[in-house]
């Protein structure tokens, strides 16, 4: 059977989401800091803290991760939920990539063909109410976003792009009867931002400018 992640009080995902983006980043993610600081009780904060593993907002010791803080950007913050959701429900994703514009009866079939349950087990509710709790978070308007979060996350802040291209054309050279390729390396200094559109632009300016196939 396939296990998805899920918790026995969904309505404490978007309340914990929430308070988190309005808290300090914690060194650790402690059973503590999500029960007093997020303020999800008892036993659910447990659950909570549990939760937040695996859908990769902290790693095995509780360490925040990068996609615990670009989550508390506003202008990355729905397009993190969206690739936490792709990453944790990703059976569902191999079972119909559009699982999230699909009807809630046709989300929760999906659910029961891959993790073996029944349809009225707590399991799929469960299951089903903690997936759809995170997607009223989720911006899935980017498909290329989890692409560029992984490279933007590769590069150390005021880094430099390394970019080299050969020349598709050839000098004319027929008389003397050889052919020349030219080629050329350009470098980019990347800013120091968490503002995922500012490297859209820079990329997209990079391919459309650059990286294309001259006519000719």
């Amino acid at each position: 059977m396939t296990a998805l992640p899920y918790v026995t009080s969904p309505g404490n995902i978007e309340k914990a989401l929430s308070a988190i983006k309005s808290a300090a980043v914690p060194e650790r993610v402690t059973q503590d800091f999500v029960k007093t600081i997020l303020k999800i009780k008892g036993g659910s904060g447990a659950q909570m803290t549990s939760f937040l593993k695996k859908i990769g907002f902290s790693d095995s010791a509780g360490t925040p991760t990068d996609r615990y803080r670009r989550f508390r950007n506003p202008s990355t913050s729905g397009f993190t939920v969206a690739e936490a959701i792709r990453e944790a429900y990703a059976p569902l994703f191999e079972y119909n990539e559009y699982v999230f514009d699909l009807p809630d009866n046709e989300v929760v079939g999906i659910i029961v063909e891959v993790t073996g349950h029944p349809q009225d087990s707590n399991p799929v509710k469960l299951s089903f109410s903690s997936f759809k709790s995170l997607k009223n978070l989720a911006d899935f308007s980017r498909a290329d976003h989890v692409e560029l979060s992984d490279e933007h996350n590769s590069m150390p802040r005021n880094s430099t792009l390394e970019l080299a291209r050969s020349s598709e054309s050839s000098v004319d050279t027929s008389s003397a009867g050889i052919g020349l390729n030219l080629g050329y390396t350009i470098n980019i200094n990347l800013p120091a931002t968490d503002d995922v559109r500012v490297f859209d632009a820079i990329f997209t300016s990079i391919k459309k400018n650059l990286m294309s196939r001259e006519d000719g």
